[in-house]
């Protein structure tokens, strides 16, 4: 916990929460105000952590779209608390991060989706023509916290930092002005969360190892590469038993599939069906982009043209053209020049 509580640590995560913005959480205190606020209080929150005796807020409860329909629950917590939560994360990550699978790539440093989807091109190319698509459901809302905390016991012996890591999986759930307990997921919008969920699934890395099996995991997006359909439909049956009985999480079976790469999507990104198989964005991923696009024009209208532009569209295309820049998929944004341009004659008439 010293670690955790160092000044050059805090220092280091105060900056992170900064750059990260964020909305606040339960107690509406915006992250312009973090810093003011730790002057005044950081000496008895840090002894708080020292003792053992910091109680976290509880978060609150966000929904947003999910991609595929429905609604993903995010839980914002306070920003002392992703300041805590971001210090603990930079002490532990370099705890954890060496023992992780090399076929595991999300939300660790040094490692993309980028680097994921290239893997998984490389497995399709060198014959294994099936994958394994599995999709986990609720994931982050299902994690077993008894089962978690004793992958986290294993390698962290400080049990102030132990006690304080299970206060945030129980830590209460804000909405609609009621509290409601916790006691089983890692809810996402928390600096902690996509270790812990690294953590928790590094024995799914580890049976697939030991099983032989070439993989790519990004998070809670898992995919299989196997050289035929048969071979496919016994790895899939026989990791979700592993899933279910083993790890307690269930896979959702209307999402998760055996069939050709090139039917399916990996990380926004498809593939195309040759030898030697090319990358291209998903028809899905166009969906989604030219529907943030007609949202994001809709709110243009009446607007000056170049102003709108620049704090408006420009940003939108900035971060999808960082997802999809892969040289073999930046086209796809040649093919909706005219599409945009269409949409901005609409906006001037």
């Amino acid at each position: 916990m010293q670690a955790v509580v160092g000044r050059e640590n805090v220092r280091r995560a105060l900056k992170r929460v900064e750059s990260n913005r964020g909305a606040p959480g339960v107690d509406q205190m915006p992250v312009t105000q973090l810093r003011q606020h730790l002057k005044e209080h950081w000496p008895r929150i840090k002894e708080d952590l020292l003792e053992g005796r910091y109680q976290p807020a509880p978060v609150r409860r966000v929904e947003i779209p999910k991609p595929g329909g429905g609604m993903r629950e995010l839980g914002i917590p306070t920003v002392v608390d992703r300041l805590i939560q971001q210090a603990l994360s930079q002490v532990l990550g370099p705890i954890f991060e060496p023992g992780f699978s090399e076929s595991s790539y999300g939300f660790r440093p040094g490692r993309s989706a980028h680097q994921a989807v290239l893997k998984a091109r490389a497995y399709v190319a060198e014959g294994r023509r099936f994958v394994v698509d599995l999709d986990l459901e609720k994931f982050f809302d299902r994690v077993n916290h008894d089962i978690l905390m004793s992958r986290v016991a294993g390698k962290v012996r400080d049990k102030r930092v132990l006690k304080l890591i299970g206060r945030y999986l129980r830590a209460g759930i804000m909405g609609g002005g009621m509290t409601q307990p916790r006691t089983e997921g890692t809810p996402q919008g928390g600096p902690l969360s996509p270790l812990l969920s690294n953590i928790r699934l590094d024995d799914l890395d580890r049976e697939l190892e030991r099983r032989g099996h070439a993989f790519c995991r990004y998070a809670d997006d898992c995919n299989i590469y196997v050289r035929t359909r048969r071979s496919g439909e016994r790895v899939m049956a026989s990791v979700t038993r592993f899933l279910e009985e083993r790890l307690k999480l269930k896979v959702n079976s209307a999402k998760s599939a055996v069939d050709r790469p090139w039917k399916r999507k990996f990380l926004g990104y498809s593939m195309t069906w040759h030898r030697e198989p090319g990358l291209r964005v998903a028809p899905e991923s166009i969906r989604r982009l030219k529907s943030k696009l007609k949202a994001t024009m809709r709110r243009g209208r009446g607007r000056n043209l170049g102003r709108f532009i620049r704090e408006d569209l420009a940003p939108v295309l900035r971060g999808w053209m960082n997802y999809f820049r892969l040289a073999e998929v930046k086209g796809v944004f040649k093919e909706l020049d005219g599409w945009i341009r269409r949409r901005l004659r609409l906006i001037l008439w």
